[in-house]
């Protein structure tokens, strides 16, 4: 067992550590034991749910609230919290709870599941990845709690704020309420509002940013290049999705922001997407295929993948093509890195909207577009339609989920096969636009 798992491709032990938590997961919910009295899940509806909770999607086939009963709530917290921080993550708490040592390859895997350029000391960077997900959960968990009472009684109230605290955090968009209507009923509530986008948007960061910002004391100059990125970008993404999903929706502004924040990979709804307007869809499109940044809960192709094929659009426009932001230089292999994620999410995201368009040749393209994307990107926000999706459309999206949590290049890795030819070709020039 030992040998088979150090000669195992890091990929193939990623997918494999995710699909078997699916599986498992996937079993617990549709036993009798996880269900409300009366209510029955077949495997393929179990699968859909198991495989939105671990790759924190949000995307539901069922109305959890209506369907799960406490033991089926707690699994799915249990695989949205696995799901956020990671198989690996969770192995490496498991070894420590028992007092052993990280091997080689466990390092590796947890280098290529966090997407690190460096073994750092891995063992206290688990730890204190595990400390901040634990601790801003608790605080969103107490802080959700309050206005929740006005709504439920305290013991119901902290249930879903302990509940809603998960998923907010590790960005998955689940809810646990009977109504099935998302966070719509708490749309005006500022106060409950701005908890969960608070945590959305630190579960969004990226641990190694929160990191960094708490070690240089906040101070700009002294920050990473990546950390610098990620903060640029997310403020910009949330200003600019606030102010035009504003002016193109009759949303507040309170709404305009939470939707903003959502889309960032976090899936919960103040204002039906159904009742958005084309313009205000395709922003929302948008800002869910970009997602979050790395090494976070989120989804989507990165913020500093969008920020570094910008960069690049326009320092090949202009007369000295300098690669350069922040005063620091950007190296050639990230523009690469960055061009080879859009064109595997692109292709993902194209495929299955459609062979999802065969398929339902009812559906409107926007709402599969959406569907599509936010499964893509881990969201979980849909346009009202995921339910009623024919089995095929189902199994199509549960692939995309699982292509989006581990990320499209990991799953074109596993398809690699043969070795590298040692000999090249000849160089020639192509004629491009």
């Amino acid at each position: 067992m030992h040998k088979w798992f150090n000669r195992t491709p890091q990929a193939r032990l990623l997918a494999g550590g995710f699909g078997l938590v699916i599986l498992i997961g996937a079993i617990l919910l549709m036993l009798p034991i996880s269900l409300m009295p009366g209510k029955q899940l077949n495997f393929l509806d179990a699968l859909f749910e198991a495989t939105s909770a671990v790759c924190v999607t949000g995307l539901t086939v069922v109305v959890p609230g209506q369907t799960f009963n406490l033991f089926g709530r707690f699994v799915l917290a249990i695989l949205i919290q696995i799901g956020g921080m990671g198989v690996v993550l969770l192995g490496i708490l498991l070894i420590r709870v028992a007092g052993g040592k990280m091997g080689l390859k466990t390092r590796s895997l947890f280098v290529a599941a966090q997407n690190l350029t460096d073994y750092f000391d891995l063992q206290k960077l688990a730890t204190i990845i595990l400390r901040i997900t634990f601790t801003f959960e608790a605080i969103g968990a107490i802080c959700l709690w309050f206005p929740l009472m006005r709504y439920f009684n305290p013991l119901q109230a902290f249930g879903h704020a302990c509940f809603l605290s998960v998923s907010a955090f590790n960005n998955a968009g689940f809810d646990v309420f009977a109504g099935g209507d998302s966070l719509i009923p708490f749309a005006g509530d500022a106060a409950f509002c701005m908890t969960i986008s608070i945590l959305v948007i630190i579960g969004s960061f990226g641990f190694l940013a929160l990191i960094d910002l708490w070690k240089k004391k906040f101070c700009w100059r002294k920050l990473s290049l990546t950390t610098k990125i990620a903060a640029f970008m997310t403020v910009f993404l949330l200003s600019a999705g606030t102010i035009l999903l504003k002016f193109t929706t009759g949303q507040t502004w309170l709404e305009a922001w939470f939707q903003s924040v959502i889309a960032r990979t976090a899936g919960f709804a103040s204002y039906p997407l159904s009742a958005f307007s084309n313009g205000a869809l395709l922003v929302f499109i948008v800002l869910m295929f970009i997602g979050a940044s790395p090494n976070s809960t989120g989804g989507g192709i990165k913020t500093t993948t969008a920020f570094v094929i910008g960069l690049k659009a326009i320092s090949s426009s202009t007369a000295h093509d300098e690669d350069s932001c922040f005063f620091r230089k950007v190296p050639n292999l990230v523009f690469t890195q960055a061009f080879t994620v859009l064109f595997y999410g692109l292709m993902v995201v194209f495929i299955a909207t459609f062979l999802i368009c065969v398929a339902e040749s009812h559906l409107a393209l926007s709402d599969v577009l959406t569907e599509v994307v936010s499964a893509f990107a881990t969201v979980g926000s849909s346009t009202g339609i995921t339910a009623s999706l024919q089995p095929v459309s189902r199994v199509i999206l549960i692939v995309v989920m699982f292509t989006g949590r581990l990320g499209p290049v990991t799953i074109a890795n596993l398809l690699v096969t043969g070795r590298a030819h040692s000999a090249s070709f000849t160089e020639e020039n192509v004629l491009i636009g």
